[in-house]
């Protein structure tokens, strides 16, 4: 477990959860939760999105799944430590991530937990497997749910932590809707123009397994124009509540400009 979740990676779930927070008024004090003063509840959160993030990168890179040997730079967990201690690791995180928000943040733990299974991440999952060709309209449902939901999640739960207003979240969840959406766009591009030592991962592999993406349904072009769309829907709900001079913003535009 600690091998996969401290070998960094970009953090964008819990940095969107913790920014999300701030942008409605930050976490209230608590007398209970993790890391003493500050924000322990947004923190616990954020560390349990990250946990059940981390698990799903394990349960993908399986030899049953995408068959990966590189993750985040480094040799991925079942190469390591064998399929069989990758997938308990992997459940391992799971249910640690879920002791943490029912300890913590009991508000937030069915819009996670609905984020991560069959109706989101569980479920986009499944229509990735080899099957079918997907068209347009099944490959943007399959990321929104593979993708997005938990990182529509992530900020939802943050603006919940931090008591946002209802108009707030509702902004806060359009938006991140948009982000994940242009994040999963941005994967598909990089896979196809940036090499495995950049990405940390292995490069050309969608396109290899003759899987659909943006790049092969719209060409790279359009598929850019595709992620700078969903940016500007976002910045507009933002706009429309009173929060584009967030975090929230900066990192919808670092989702759509990144380079890995």
């Amino acid at each position: 477990m600690a091998y996969s979740v401290t070998a960094g990676g970009k953090r964008l779930r819990p940095i969107l959860c913790l920014a999300s927070a701030d942008a409605v008024g930050g976490d209230p004090p608590s007398p209970e939760g993790v890391g003493g003063t500050g924000r322990p509840r947004v923190l616990a959160v954020a560390c349990a999105i990250e946990m059940i993030h981390t698990y799903s990168l394990i349960h993908d890179d399986l030899p049953a799944m995408d068959n990966d040997t590189m993750r985040r730079g480094r040799p991925t967990l079942h190469v390591v430590a064998g399929e069989g201690m990758a997938i308990l690791a992997g459940d391992g995180l799971l249910t640690e991530a879920f002791y943490l928000l029912a300890r913590h943040a009991p508000d937030v733990v069915s819009i996670v937990a609905s984020a991560a299974g069959p109706r989101g991440m569980v479920g986009g999952q499944a229509m990735d497997l080899p099957s079918e060709p997907l068209d347009a309209t099944e490959l943007e449902r399959m990321h929104l749910k593979k993708t997005g939901a938990l990182i529509s999640a992530s900020a939802i739960a943050g603006a919940i932590v931090g008591e946002g207003t209802e108009t707030q979240v509702a902004a806060i969840s359009d938006a991140a809707r948009e982000f994940g959406l242009a994040f999963q766009i941005v994967d598909d591009i990089l896979d196809v123009e940036s090499t495995s030592a950049v990405l940390g991962k292995t490069a050309g592999k969608d396109a290899a397994a003759g899987k659909p993406t943006y790049p092969s349904l719209y060409g790279l072009d359009q598929s850019r124009a595709m992620a700078n769309q969903c940016l500007q829907r976002a910045e507009a709900h933002l706009e429309a509540a009173g929060l584009a001079d967030s975090y929230l913003l900066a990192i919808g535009r670092w989702i759509v400009e990144r380079r890995h």
